[in-house]
């Protein structure tokens, strides 16, 4: 769809007003139908049209400068006395605040819907050939025992390859989608849809970028509640086209701030939670440096969990467990945080060990900063092999097995039927 209008028409009355209901119940007909629905927003986009059929596609393109809204400035400024202030409901200012997905320059429109079109159906493009799998390790003797808080520091090492990294890496035509269509574009996650060997998948990761200016910029990974309602987007459009969905984990945790709060953090990751357990889609979940907390798990909830052999996971970080433990001040800082990583047990070896992970992805033995390509290259083969296993699972099938993957933790040996039900 392509927009341009000042909003209904007037000079029609109420019979104007009722196409918004027509022109939305269509959309939600593509919705049930499982097709892809686009909008491109031009200048300008106004009124009932912005308030029905532009703003409820899928995927929502905008124009540079294109002027969106419910109501006109002209009225906005003889209603309220207010004066709005520079670049007001532009195109631009919409990205910012999580309402569009891009904004595109018209001569690169045509590149842009490709890329989403192929992405959707890739039946006519010649499927790559896939990789020679990479075995993962799946029995915890075969991997080194490790000192918690050395183990910390390799999962935090600034020059980890990072998410929007392993996007461009792994997959063909990958296009970043923005925004939660609801309050912003939280820059700690990143997600789109590409082609991993050919076959369409939506991927999304923590981004704690790379560089100072930049990890300041994506607030070190730990997400807002816009962040994960961003991903939900996704993880839903993903289900509406049948595409898997692809999560990379590399978060210390969720925003801890007070805006955070404000916005309804713990809401947000709990329904990323149910979201994803739900997900009629195959999930492969891959923790690639650091995993903290609920606002790892947000992005966590897969029939395949995997682990880079450097990464960690746990319910804290040494950091916050320390300074619940221990107080005192005969123990120096490093003495308290490296007692805390080592209780934790959240390097590879531990995980794989409780079943908290699947298998372990080996990394150079250096650690993943060390050679960034191959360790892109391992996890591409790993998760190409993982989506093509669970590609032959129908829905019920796979969203069976997830919730049962989860609910045997904790569960005495022995205490779960087949289906996920305790005895």
């Amino acid at each position: 769809m392509v927009t341009a209008s000042g909003g209904a028409r007037m000079q029609e009355g109420a019979l104007s007003l009722m196409q918004m209901v027509k022109t939305s119940q269509a959309i939600a007909m593509l919705d049930e139908a499982g097709i892809l629905t686009m909008a491109l927003v031009t200048d300008p986009t106004y009124g009932g049209v912005a308030a029905s059929f532009a703003t409820l596609p899928d995927v929502i393109l905008a124009e540079p400068g294109a002027r969106v809204g419910f109501a006109g400035p002209r009225v906005i400024e003889q209603t309220t006395g207010q004066q709005l202030p520079a670049g007001f409901q532009t195109a631009e200012f919409l990205l910012g605040q999580g309402l569009v997905d891009s904004v595109v320059p018209r001569p690169a429109l045509r590149r842009t819907i490709a890329r989403l079109l192929s992405a959707h159906e890739p039946k006519s493009r010649p499927q790559a050939a896939p990789e020679p799998a990479v075995p993962v390790i799946t029995d915890p003797a075969r991997l080194p025992e490790r000192d918690g808080l050395a183990a910390v520091r390799l999962a935090r090492h600034a020059d980890r390859p990072t998410a929007d990294e392993y996007a461009t890496f792994m997959l063909e035509e990958f296009l970043e989608l923005h925004g939660d269509r609801v309050s912003g574009d939280c820059p700690a996650i990143v997600g789109g849809i590409g082609l991993l060997h050919g076959r369409p998948v939506a991927l999304i990761g923590h981004q704690k970028g790379r560089d100072t200016r930049e990890r300041v910029q994506r607030n070190f990974g730990m997400a807002s509640p816009s962040g994960y309602r961003k991903a939900a987007r996704l993880m839903r459009l993903a289900a509406k086209l049948g595409l898997p969905v692809v999560t990379l984990i590399d978060t210390p945790g969720a925003d801890p701030g007070i805006q955070a709060e404000e916005r309804g953090q713990a809401w947000a990751i709990a329904e990323n939670l149910r979201l994803m357990s739900a997900l009629p889609v195959p999930v492969v979940v891959v923790i690639t440096g650091e995993g903290g907390s609920g606002g790892a798990l947000a992005l966590g909830v897969g029939n395949r969990v995997l682990a880079l052999s450097n990464a960690v996971y746990s319910v804290i970080s040494p950091e916050g467990c320390a300074a619940i433990l221990w107080k005192g001040p005969e123990l120096t800082r490093e003495d308290t945080v490296g007692r805390a990583a080592a209780a934790l047990r959240l390097h590879a070896r531990e995980l794989l060990a409780y079943g908290i992970v699947d298998g372990v992805i080996a990394e150079p033995p250096d650690g993943a900063h060390t050679d960034p390509v191959q360790t892109m290259s391992l996890v591409r083969s790993v998760v190409a092999a993982a989506v093509r296993e669970l590609a032959d699972l129908d829905a019920a099938r796979l969203v069976a097995d997830r919730r049962q993957r989860f609910r045997r933790f904790g569960a005495p040996q022995g205490q779960l039927a087949d289906n996920g039900d305790p005895r």
